[in-house]
């Protein structure tokens, strides 16, 4: 008998069982004088051994952080601390099932545990956990203490995006959440001080899996994909969520503050997008940069791809006419890429850098590199972590007294897999191809994870 190991169970996607805090880590190179903040990083750290086949999504959330003040450094590393994280740890053992399985109706706890594993968001002075399942998760600076589920005083009647978006402008903060029963989508928007002002649904004709979404600086962009979601499939014995090459993907434009009465939509090839880059306006346009994958089987492990170049994202750009109703779609790269990241002072405005992850060439979700793309030039420039080494979402802090759009520091979680180590690698956003400026040596192993985010010191609200 053959026994296949998880991957995601396994060398560095395996999770961590300590919780750490450290005094004054090892710096290779030299940190910055005026980078002074913290860095914090989401990812999947089950717990206890999973029930049935695990996915990489399934993991309870953790999160890795590093504070960096005066060229010094420190490390700590916290579960989130989610209900369902509680209720297992007292019972010693897993209660809920994954991704891969079927909801579980008839679990006493709820058939969905909300691991809060997947990204981070700072707004109106509050650090969030999200997971696109169900509500944020508050989380204290800098000791990553999680103080509780944040439902914006019982106004979030909805799921929460894992990528929600703050307009560096306005203060206002945009999210959808998605439901795998009508209403299908709903959006809101929280203004600068914190407080839900707005939600309406949008109509879709089918509940998808909508992992992401964008915005300009008067518009939302949605994106109807075609990984959908079927109860009538499920009980056929066929898939429950399944990507449907025959269906288009469908863009929907809506006025930042408009509802599902003055939304576009636009058509274009059918495609899955887990993230997008950036969005802006130009005259009569809008238009969307993202990680485009012709279709996906959402990373499942030792799952056999029915459509060609699935689950290998690459950069494209999308234009939607306003005037004509036409879109427009373009390939930017043809390097597989993931993770994208912009500086985020200027998310929804047109930026002429873009950084993301270069895919390694495995199976799984690796990252050998990051490239730095001169969106205005139509060039590129790529830092390699080198042999053995791999890392992640490359998260921009800006320079304290920036000037231009790229002045500021890229930051990952590197792995070094002949040393089985792992560091922050600090690279300089004008000098991307040049060796880190500073690598900070982590006392124990930083699993693979998802995203991360960026907090300075100055920032209103920190600690």
């Amino acid at each position: 008998m053959t026994i296949t190991l998880n991957p995601y169970l396994n060398h560095n996607f395996a999770p961590v069982q300590t919780e750490i805090t450290t005094d004054t880590l090892k710096v290779i190179g030299e940190l910055p004088p005026n980078l002074s903040g913290m860095f914090v990083r989401n990812g999947p750290n089950p717990q206890w051994s999973p029930m049935g086949q695990y996915h990489w999504f399934d993991g309870d959330g953790m999160l890795h952080g590093v504070t960096i003040n005066n060229g010094q450094a420190t490390y700590c590393n916290r579960y989130v601390r989610t209900k369902g994280w509680e209720i297992e740890h007292k019972a010693g053992k897993a209660i809920w099932s994954g991704f891969l399985s079927p909801p579980q109706l008839d679990n006493p706890h709820g058939a969905y545990k909300n691991t809060a594993n997947t990204a981070l968001v700072w707004h109106a002075g509050q650090m969030l956990a999200l997971n696109e399942g169900g509500a944020p998760h508050a989380i204290k600076l800098p000791n990553l203490q999680t103080i509780g589920e944040y439902t914006y005083n019982s106004k979030l009647v909805s799921a929460f995006t894992a990528h929600p978006k703050v307009d560096p402008k306005t203060g206002e903060m945009m999210f959808f959440g998605y439901s795998f029963t009508p209403p299908y989508l709903q959006y809101s928007i929280v203004d600068p001080t914190g407080e839900i002002v707005r939600t309406v649904p949008i109509d879709l004709p089918m509940a998808v899996m909508m992992h992401d979404f964008a915005i300009t600086q008067n518009y939302t962009i949605f994106m109807d994909l075609p990984l959908t979601f079927s109860m009538a499939r499920m009980q056929r014995g066929e898939p429950g969520l399944m990507f449907e090459s025959h269906r288009p993907s469908r863009f929907g434009i809506l006025p930042r503050h408009g509802d599902n009465s003055n939304i576009r939509w636009f058509e274009s090839s059918p495609c899955y997008i887990f993230h997008t880059l950036n969005a802006y306006e130009n005259q009569e346009e809008i238009v969307l940069i993202a990680c485009r994958m012709n279709s996906t089987t959402v990373l499942k492990a030792n799952d056999s791809p029915t459509q060609p170049e699935a689950d290998i994202p690459r950069l494209y750009r999308w234009r939607f006419n306003l005037s004509t109703g036409k879109a427009q779609e373009e390939m930017l790269d043809n390097i597989p890429v993931e993770f994208p990241r912009i500086n985020e002072n200027f998310l929804g405005q047109t930026t002429q850098y873009g950084y993301a992850g270069r895919m390694a060439a495995s199976p799984l979700p690796l990252f050998d590199g990051i490239i730095k793309y001169d969106l205005k030039n139509h060039t590129s420039e790529t830092h390699e972590f080198g042999s053995g080494r791999y890392g992640g979402e490359p998260v921009f802090a800006p320079s304290l007294d920036a000037t231009n759009e790229d002045d500021g520091w890229l930051m990952t979680f590197v792995y070094d897999e002949p040393s089985a180590t792992s560091e922050l690698v600090i690279v300089n956003a004008q000098d991307v191809s040049a060796p880190p400026i500073a690598r900070v040596l982590i006392p124990q192993r930083v699993p693979y994870g998802f995203h991360g985010t960026w907090v300075a010191h100055r920032t209103q609200g920190w600690g």
